[in-house]
């Protein structure tokens, strides 16, 4: 009777993973997706198709995310048939002690059901223009002095790892060292599926309370540093910049802690005259790579302010401006006088600071936020 009823109950669950699956499918239009990976694997397919390589590289990248998401689809659907046929056996199978297994079998499948399926609703919600694409993400300190700097190294470790566990390509474009502690900021681009969505999640004033580090009587502090994230802009999306409105600087690079990267003036930092934008880069080894990697960056930056003129706020995009300060901020983290990480926005909370901070786990954070943002909240 036991089996029968934990059958049962996971029946009434697999029905629900369908109907979900089920509103998936509708919201990621996969008869459209399926016309558009037969035409993209048609044009790959053609001669001098690699003479572009960077056109190239971007048709591939639309492909592989198109087929993930019918990929992905397709697997939930056969896993959530193969988990039905278990259970059906199981019920025919009565007191057969193998029927256990089949029931145990079908409950592993349909929590990893669910894991998939959160994952692409959470992809089906992201709707804006540039939400499956690659994203900037800048940290800055804020008010907190020598401890913003520091704490935005610390910000900057947690998002490293963040993109890490999600397999993403991560190029650090700029993160100088300060002169004490910590940096002075830093630029990261981030290649992956739905990296713009997931990341803008982050984009706002981050709190930190401690004991200062710095202090010798051991004092708490309170900490700020700010974090923006914008799109990169996709190909078909043309910024002019004429080049009397830019000035290029060379300088030595150097990283966190104070190191090297190389021994020539190889870091570039434009400056868009008009608008006082400033943009810097020192990852790459040539001072053609670091200016081609600062335009692609003042772009994205320009398009932003077109938008904001437009618009008159960047909500869409990368929150609203304030001060990296007081009364600002979106998420706390607290280490003293005890742990805790707090979404202000979400209320999701967690005690295990450092899976958060030292192993980036801010899928909680990030998924409970797009929760929230698209009224799917529970």
């Amino acid at each position: 009777m036991a089996e029968t009823t934990s059958a049962a109950t996971t029946l009434e669950e697999l029905d629900a993973l369908a109907a979900r699956l089920a509103e998936v499918e509708q919201y990621l239009h996969l008869d459209e997706k399926r016309e558009r990976i037969a035409a993209l694997e048609a044009e790959s397919a053609a001669p001098g198709f690699w003479d572009d390589a960077e056109r190239a590289r971007a048709h591939m990248a639309e492909l592989s995310s198109m087929r993930d998401d019918v990929e992905g689809v397709e697997r939930a659907r056969t896993a959530l048939s193969d988990a039905r046929a278990a259970l059906e056996l199981a019920g025919e199978m009565g007191d057969d002690p193998e029927a256990g297994d089949l029931v145990a079998e079908a409950a592993t499948t349909a929590a990893e059901l669910t894991r998939a399926i959160d994952q692409m609703e959470l992809s089906s919600w992201f709707t804006g223009e540039f939400d499956h694409g690659d994203a900037i993400l800048t940290i800055k300190p804020g008010q907190g002095g020598l401890e913003a700097q520091d704490w935005t190294f610390m910000l900057f470790k947690m998002y490293m790892k963040y993109c890490e566990r999600r397999g993403w390509k991560v190029t650090v474009n700029d993160c100088p060292a300060a002169e004490v502690i910590g940096i002075d900021r830093a630029t990261i681009t981030v290649e992956g599926k739905d990296a713009f969505g997931m990341l803008r999640a982050e984009a706002g004033v981050h709190r930190l309370v401690r004991i200062s580090p710095t202090d010798a009587k051991k004092r708490r502090q309170t900490t700020f540093a700010g974090v923006e994230v914008i799109p990169v802009l996709p190909d078909d999306i043309d910024i002019e910049v004429a080049p009397d409105d830019i000035r290029v600087d060379v300088y030595h690079a150097s990283g966190p802690g104070g190191q090297g990267v190389n021994t020539t003036d190889s870091a570039v930092r434009v400056t868009h005259l008009p608008t006082g934008i400033v943009v810097t880069c020192q990852n790459e080894r040539s001072q053609i790579q670091n200016k081609a990697a600062c335009m692609q960056i003042l772009k994205a930056r320009l398009y932003e302010l077109e938008l904001e003129r437009r618009e008159e706020t960047l909500d869409e995009i990368r929150g609203p401006k304030t001060e990296i300060g007081f009364g600002n901020q979106i998420r706390s983290y607290v280490l003293y006088p005890y742990q805790m990480v707090k979404d202000l926005r979400t209320g999701v909370e967690t005690g295990n600071v450092e899976s958060v901070l030292e192993e980036g786990d801010l899928d909680p954070f990030i998924i409970g936020y797009h929760r929230w943002a698209t009224g799917n909240a529970e």
